[in-house]
């Protein structure tokens, strides 16, 4: 961890609850850059950017950049190669690795990036949507901040930097490491900064939470601060129940009858949109308004041009991990500009953040700038790594010296929906593999990090479904669940029950400690909920008081009141966590199939 040097008194902010909600594969330009004609002071597109076929060909002929971005489009290419040529203009080399000279970014390297993946995909990446269509976005804009020098982490795909929103590292993961799913990745995150200030946090999931990739958060003390979004959210929002620190996960798969709302290519944006207006409304509504702070932001660029050079010197790695082969990748330079939306009744309408004054002359706004922002909110005692002490943080843009009361109440409607239905039989993206795989793994299914990988070979989105939907399931009477060396209760779990006929033709049995957690536990009223084919306890309490006895309250189980708020100190209920209820907790599994 990386302690901070200053000594000056910590500052009160009126923010009491953070609100991040993280969408797929889209860059600033492509989604927001058109915005520059209702605000000059946005740095977007005016129409001149263009992009050549072929960067070596001097009379190649260049693609411009246009406003007729498509609701539904192909997935373009954004992994570490694709992105080098995106960003440098020439193609990945070994060669790479041992030159001293650092290219310059010309970000000219996207038409020809695309054309090489399918011809006519240049058209594609080089447009991007006029601000009435996308008017949820248009309003948000409008009414309170965006920053227009907010970068991936990382230059590379969705997982990596979706680790370093929460964490501020990836591990040294570059791409998928299926041996890292299988044991989660172990770098402290701001899950636990915030629990260990005493403060409280909830991760509201649709399809399994990504945020199960960080080891720590599969402990049974945390699994209490996951909740379904469709069954809990708004109703949290409504009684003022929101957490300190609050994540949103969208819907990553597409379904005809549950369409996705992550934005990821190629799913349809309309339903990106709905689903931050609905996210926005039901915060706006809540009796925590005047006290929240509410974040948008993608993940990476997913392949789309942006004109803003990125940033490749003055970047600290975050832990001294070199990445993998063949790119060995040192995390010296940041990804592609993204959109970033920052929220909150304590924000000038129409503002506009640029670069970041500090704290070091090289800072720039990335995803470690929330983690960044976060500790100093809420006076945290360390940063994570030296990437969220280098990121530039954000609150400055919150200079009111008291809320606004002309917050839109709603957003407008998306103009249009899907024109083409969702396909069920489309192979899943890398990222959709991932989730899959730890599914996979966390419900034991496997025996070594062969298994998840041969696990997904040829699974189709409708494949994945089935094996991922989230649904509740009676407890079953246990007795104790085993510790770890380091005393801490992991959240593994026994082969399914009732796996799918994809999941139980590989189906492999499970380590000792897996299997005797199965057999031993007990609980007298929780019930089990799926992540995405992982069968765990979750907390009940603010759903199933009139079913607690009194012997349950007086142990702990009110936890809604403590969890926000209540008469019970923080410490008083980590330690109750973790001396009382990690023994109760029941660990079975299941398929999640229905």
């Amino acid at each position: 961890m990386v302690a901070e040097s200053s000594s000056a008194a910590p500052r009160e902010y009126p923010i009491k609850t953070v609100v991040v909600l993280v969408q797929e594969n889209r860059s600033f330009d492509h989604m927001l850059g058109w915005l520059k004609t209702l605000n000059p002071e946005i740095d977007g597109v005016t129409g001149s950017d263009s992009n050549p076929i072929s960067t070596s060909d001097s009379n190649s002929s260049l693609i411009f950049y246009g406003d007729n971005a498509a609701y539904v489009d192909p997935d373009p290419g954004h992994s570490i190669e694709a992105i080098y040529e995106q960003v440098f203009g020439v193609e990945w080399t070994e060669a790479a690795l041992t030159s001293e000279n650092t290219l310059t970014p010309k970000m000219n390297g996207f038409a020809q990036n695309a054309e090489r993946i399918k011809q006519g995909m240049a058209k594609t990446v080089m447009n991007g949507f006029k601000p009435e269509a996308l008017p949820v976005y248009k309003e948000l804009a409008m009414n309170f901040a965006i920053c227009d020098r907010w970068f991936a982490s990382i230059p590379s795909l969705t997982q990596p930097n979706r680790l370093y929103v929460h964490s501020a590292t990836s591990h040294g993961a570059t791409s998928n490491d299926t041996k890292l799913l299988a044991e989660g990745y172990p770098q402290k995150t701001i899950f636990e900064s915030m629990d260990e200030s005493g403060f409280t946090f909830g991760i509201y999931y649709q399809h399994p939470p990504s945020t199960l990739f960080y080891r720590n958060l599969r402990k049974l003390k945390y699994l209490k601060n996951f909740h379904q979004f469709d069954l809990h959210f708004k109703k949290h929002c409504e009684e003022g129940k929101l957490p300190n620190y609050v994540v949103i996960e969208p819907r990553y798969f597409d379904l005809l009858n549950l369409p996705a709302n992550d934005d990821h290519p190629s799913h349809n944006v309309s339903e990106g949109q709905k689903f931050g207006k609905e996210v926005y409304e039901a915060l706006r509504a809540s009796p925590q308004w005047n006290e929240m702070l509410f974040i948008i932001i993608y993940d990476e660029h997913g392949g789309y041009f942006d004109h803003v050079p990125t940033p490749v010197t003055g970047v600290p790695s975050p832990d001294d991990i070199v990445g993998p082969a063949p790119y060995f990748f040192k995390f010296d330079r940041l990804g592609v500009r993204v959109p970033a939306f920052l929220i909150s009744p304590w924000i000038e309408p129409g503002t506009v953040l640029h670069e970041p004054s500090g704290p070091e002359p090289t800072s720039q706004y990335e995803h470690s700038s929330i983690a960044a922002t976060v500790k100093k909110l809420f006076n945290l005692k360390e940063f994570l790594t030296k990437r969220d002490a280098w990121a530039g943080t954000f609150e400055s843009v919150l200079t009111r010296t008291s809320p606004r009361t002309d917050c839109p109440v709603t957003l407008p409607e998306p103009v249009r929906l899907r024109e083409f239905n969702a396909n069920e039989e489309a192979n899943l993206s890398e990222f959709q593999e991932e989730l899959v795989q730890m599914a996979a793994v966390l419900n034991g299914d496997h025996k070594n990090d062969i298994y998840p990988q041969r696990l997904v070979e040829g699974m189709t989105v409708s494949q994945a479904a089935k094996c991922i939907k989230p649904q509740y399931i009676p407890s079953q009477p246990f007795k104790s669940v085993p510790r770890s060396k380091s005393g801490d209760v992991e959240a593994s779990a026994t082969a399914p029950t009732n796996p799918s006929s994809h999941l139980n033709s590989q189906m492999h049995s499970t380590n000792d400690v897996e299997q005797s957690a199965n057999e031993h536990s007990t609980n007298e009223g929780g019930r089990h909920v799926h992540f995405g084919g992982v069968n765990v306890i979750r907390e009940y309490n603010d759903d199933n008081q009139d079913n607690n006895s009194s012997n349950d309250e007086q142990d702990g189980h009110e936890g809604s009141e403590a969890e926000h708020g209540g008469s019970t100190s923080p410490s008083q209920e980590r330690e109750k966590t973790v001396d009382s209820r990690e023994s109760e907790i029941p660990l079975t599994s299941s398929a999640g199939l229905s």
